[in-house]
């Protein structure tokens, strides 16, 4: 049984040697992780070197994304590194203040002492430090701390119930793209987007460096909420970034809001990343909790395309006996997720051509219970769109461009394979080759039924006109080349 729930694996210090990278594809990882909050360009460049090494020896497909860092607010440093504050002490914000002490810190943007006011209430550090603010001035905000506890340097700031004005790209993050499209990733997440607005700008950055890659926006912001509808539009997919999210909104409210966006992302046709704490107690131990492996496995029978490690596969001591057992879990997870297709259907409209093509590929493969489906695609429209639907059939994305084979490697329930460039040849050839890919690559045996969607004219993106029922081995013999 093949995994239809995709892996990210965040790349760091653990991570980075070519026999652990080896090890870590070799367990599941079908994307990695850039995190462009630490590091240099120069370290992110060395990954990507070193991952396409070892996926070039191994024959593997593994896609990559660039997350960018966002406006994260922060607090400065302190005299000593960290500071320890008392329930019910006074403690002060200042913009002004260039080491901090156990009364003071300084604040990496200035501009909070304009987005908050008396009453307000301040989460630090992933909402563990809580203060109340009580008074707010040119360069100072004084607060009360309510929840004390261990402050130590450059620890994030959030505003409880969100409203802060940090724009969603910074002058860091406009450079990050830049050098993103220089390492030609395959994907790029944005961080703490308030709008529709701040996806199509992060798009038309991406687009003016020279890159195609698909654009992730991380819902993480109280505002970004009510927009949702609006910022999925405007992107490829979201990326459920329960951390901050959590801290805004209320952790209580995560899990609804968690259904509901990858509920609304597959109906808008857009990609789900899951993310933040899902195996966490692996940083330090070779097993996960009982309480992580049911959050995995709700994020699988959310439908989620993917689950995401952070510091997990970055940092901690265990990274390849992380993704083994994230594996494991969406495996099993998988085997309990029940086919509703005939119900999927009711009050869908389909207007185009080729999505109408794909639905019927679904529907069909489904009622026939074939081995697989071959969407033979120049973009991976046609199978992004049957991924969105689970009709328990393996979707292979079957494509002569390179850019196109890497990308699907997010989607959930698809697997792509190269095939040879589609000029020059006529459908009949080219479905022989379809098949010969299938063959080689171990998806499908001589006698299995399967289905076929291609678009003709042959090589036009967006053109998928035709759907094809065949038995292998029935058409005769075609030479191909395949690469999972």
């Amino acid at each position: 049984m093949q995994r239809i729930t995709k892996i990210v694996a965040t790349l760091g210090p653990a991570s980075s040697d070519p026999e652990t990278l080896t090890r870590l594809i070799e367990a599941g990882v079908n994307v990695v992780r850039l995190n462009f909050s630490h590091g240099t360009a120069d370290d992110h460049r060395k990954r990507v070197e070193a991952l396409r090494e070892c996926t070039a020896a191994l024959g593997k497909t593994v896609g990559i994304m660039a997350d960018l860092q966002g406006p994260k607010i922060r607090v400065g440093k302190f005299a000593g590194s960290k500071v320890l504050l008392k329930n019910g002490q006074r403690f002060t914000l200042d913009t002004e203040c260039k080491l901090g002490n156990s009364d003071t810190v300084g604040l990496d943007y200035p501009e909070l002492v304009n987005d908050v006011k008396s009453g307000d209430v301040l989460l630090l550090d992933d909402g563990r430090i809580v203060f109340d603010v009580h008074n707010v001035g040119d360069t100072e905000i004084a607060c009360t701390v309510r929840h004390g506890g261990e402050l130590s340097n450059n620890k994030g700031i959030n505003r409880q119930g969100g409203g802060l004005s940090a724009p969603a790209l910074t002058p860091k993050d406009i450079e990050d793209i830049r050098t993103a499209a220089s390492l030609q990733v395959d994907l790029v997440a944005v961080s703490f987007p308030k709008n529709g607005a701040d996806m199509r700008q992060a798009r038309e950055l991406l687009r003016a460096a020279g890159s195609d890659a698909l654009l992730i926006a991380k819902i993480e912001r109280a505002e970004a909420i009510p927009a949702l509808e609006e910022i999925i539009l405007s992107c490829d997919g979201i990326m459920v970034a329960r951390g901050d999210l959590a801290v805004e909104v209320g952790d209580a409210a995560v899990p609804a809001l968690q259904k509901r966006m990858i509920r609304m992302a597959r109906e808008l046709n857009r990609l789900t990343i899951t993310a933040t704490q899902m195996m966490e107690s692996m940083i330090s131990s070779p097993v996960p909790t009982r309480a992580e492996v049911s959050d995995v496995a709700n994020a699988v029978l959310d439908g989620t395309d993917a689950v995401m490690l952070s510091a997990e596969t970055a940092s901690g001591s265990y990274p390849v006996q992380t993704v083994e057992a994230m594996a494991r879990i969406c495996l099993e997870a998988e085997k309990s997720h029940e086919v509703t297709l005939d119900r999927d259907f009711l009050d869908r409209v389909f207007t185009r051509i080729d999505q109408s093509i794909a639905m019927a590929a679904l529907f069909t493969a489904y009622h026939l219970k074939v081995k697989a489906i071959a969407s033979l695609t120049q973009s991976g429209s046609t199978a992004l769109w049957m991924s969105r639907l689970n009709c328990g059939v393996p979707i292979y994305a079957l494509t002569p461009e390179i850019r196109t084979r890497y990308k699907t490697a997010l989607f959930r329930g698809v697997f792509p394979l190269m095939m040879l460039q589609y000029e020059d040849i006529d459908r009949d050839e080219l479905l022989l080759q379809a098949e010969r890919v299938l063959i080689d690559s171990g998806a499908v045996v001589k006698g299995d039924l399967i289905l076929l969607t291609i678009g003709e004219p042959i090589g036009k993106s967006g053109g998928t006109n035709t759907l094809k029922i065949v038995r292998v081995g029935e058409q005769g013999e075609a030479p191909a080349r395949a690469a999972n």
